[in-house]
Order: C-alpha cells, then sequence, then structure tokens
C-alpha cells in the first residue's frame, strides 16, 4: 500500500476505483466497503484507492463535541495495510477544504487528481460544502465526468450491524470484548513506556506505563483488562490498570500493565498493546494488602481466560 499525504501528492498512471471516508476503527462494516473496492478495482484492472481525513472532520468542525478516535492515525494506517487496497490518501480536513462545493471536491479531488473511474461509497454518503450533496448528485457528477458510481446498500453495510459511534460507547463502558467482536480486530492503546512512581514494583507487580501523545485517542473505562502485545518479536499477555490508583493515593490517570514472564527493562519502548477482556471496576481498597490481594486474584482470572482462550 502507497500512502499518500493529501490528493495533491497522489499519482498514479492508472484510473482508480475510488473510496471515502474517516474509516475510524476500520470496523467490520468498514471492511465490507473496502473488500468490495480491492475486488472491484481488480476486476477492472484499476487501482484501488482511499480516500480518508485526518484530522477528523467532526474534530474541525464541532470541536466543542469532544470526539474521541477509536484509532489514532498511525493505527488506522497499521490496519489499512492489511487490506490489500493499493493506495491511501490522507487528506489534511480544514476549515477551508470542508468549503469546497461538491462539484470542486468532485472535479478537482476525484478526478482531477485521484483519477477516479468508479467510486463506491456506503449508503446515505453526503459531501460538498454543509454536506448537502447525496447520490443523486453524485450520479449526475458520475454522467458528467465519466465515473462509476456504486453505493453498498442500507441492508448489507446494517447486515453487521455495526458502527463507530457503537464501538466508542463499548469501550467507554468497557465492554471491550463488544468492540473487539465488532472491529473484528483487537483494540489497541499504542505509545511510549515512561517512568511512573515504581509503586507496582514494591507490590510485586513491576508496570510499564504506558503514555499515549494523541490526546484525541479514546482511553476505554477505568478498570483492569487482560492484554496481550509483541515486544521485540514474542507475545506476552499482561494484565493493564487504567485508573488513578486510589488506593495508594493517585489523582491523574494513568496507564499500567504488568506483563507475565517478562523480566526486561521496556522504558522508552513504543508498545502496541491489544486489549482483550475486562476483568473489574478499578476501586479504592481499605489497605495495600487488600489491593495485592485483588491483583493476585486479577491475575490468576487472567491466567484462566489466557489458557481458555489462547492455549496452543
Amino acid at each position: 500500500m502507497k500512502e499518500h499525504q493529501g490528493a495533491h501528492a497522489f499519482n498514479s498512471e492508472r484510473q482508480t476505483t475510488v473510496t471515502i471516508g474517516t474509516f475510524d476503527g476500520v470496523h467490520a462494516g468498514h471492511q465490507k466497503i473496502i473488500e468490495r473496492l480491492v475486488n472491484t478495482a481488480k476486476a477492472n484492472n484499476l487501482e484501488s484507492a482511499i480516500l480518508t481525513f485526518f484530522p477528523h472532520p467532526r474534530m474541525v468542525l464541532q470541536k466543542e463535541s469532544g470526539l474521541k478516535l477509536i484509532n489514532t492515525i498511525a493505527e488506522r494506517k497499521q490496519i489499512l495495510e492489511t487490506t490489500g487496497v493499493d493506495h491511501l490518501i490522507v487528506h489534511p480536513f480544514t476549515h477551508q477544504f470542508s468549503r469546497l462545493s461538491a462539484l470542486e471536491f468532485v472535479r478537482d479531488i476525484l478526478v482531477n487528481r485521484l483519477k477516479a473511474k468508479k467510486v463506491i461509497i456506503g449508503y446515505d454518503h453526503r459531501f460538498g460544502r454543509n454536506r448537502t450533496a447525496d447520490i443523486q448528485n453524485l450520479r449526475e457528477f458520475g454522467e458528467q465526468f465519466g465515473f462509476e458510481v456504486e453505493e453498498i446498500s442500507k441492508q448489507e453495510v446494517e447486515a453487521v450491524a455495526v458502527s463507530s459511534t457503537k464501538i466508542r460507547n463499548a469501550l467507554y463502558e468497557g465492554r471491550v470484548e463488544k468492540a473487539n467482536n465488532y472491529l473484528q480486530h483487537p483494540f489497541t492503546l499504542t505509545g511510549d513506556i515512561v517512568k511512573g512512581r515504581g509503586l507496582g514494583k514494591d507490590f510485586g507487580f513491576p508496570t510499564a506505563n504506558l503514555q499515549i501523545k494523541e490526546d484525541y485517542k479514546l482511553i476505554p473505562k477505568n478498570g483492569v483488562y487482560v492484554v496481550k502485545s509483541r515486544i521485540d518479536g514474542k507475545t506476552y499477555f499482561g494484565m493493564m490498570n487504567i485508573g488513578t490508583n486510589p488506593t495508594v493515593g493517585g489523582e491523574d490517570q494513568t496507564i499500567e500493565t504488568y506483563f507475565f514472564d517478562l523480566e526486561q527493562d521496556l522504558y522508552d519502548k513504543r508498545l502496541q498493546i491489544e486489549l482483550l477482556v475486562r476483568i473489574r471496576d478499578e476501586k479504592k481498597f481499605d489497605s495495600v494488602e487488600a489491593l495485592k490481594i485483588a491483583m493476585k486474584q486479577d491475575q490468576a482470572f487472567s491466567g484462566q481466560y489466557i489458557r481458555d482462550n489462547y492455549a496452543e
């Protein structure tokens, strides 16, 4: 997959089959559209191209919404790499771009820049200034500029009964298994391992403190999770606490992971951690000893979950 920073950077000798969207989460519904895109391009000897946007339009036009995203832009690219798409165009979404008329968007971006011969979109797709243009307008532009339009039907997309909003809500509620089912891949947190307070080591559970620089990244509900990660080419399981560590007087939210059977120093490493299942809420225990007992119970739960679901 070739990546292009903006439509102006796209350059291909061949015509394309294009789909358009933010694709946050790259969930099952998105995957259905992308699969159709790739297959259609191959069948018609065209290049397949995804036109996506960053920042998310709502982050620009509705800043007060406080929208958090399922994926960072880097995570989104990583998932799209696996889909077989030829080109990913990440176009900067700005107020100026949002003012393009439907005609300007189709003529200047889809036709002149991306050389679209076919456009595949999900049902109820709207575009152009104030999102006033619809599928019928796009078909009319297609007749004018010589490209075909294919709409993924409402029935096809709703057959997987999924949306980015449903995934976000599941994560905010801590229902990570449900979110993973919608996504059809594990929800991940990606960041750098930095020094924390070092309390986990004192408890016998040395933790890696994950710092995520992207403030738009959605963080699931506070609590304890079973997780896994690839570290230096090997898979490690562990348990992650998202929260403030109230038992020991914490106030700021941290993301700390205790990896089982891992001895090495992880400081300054960049890790991507998959969340598998939520064990329990974070709570304030009456004593540090009570917290230690709960952590041992969490470890026992994690071990059983891993044996039940990942035993070779």
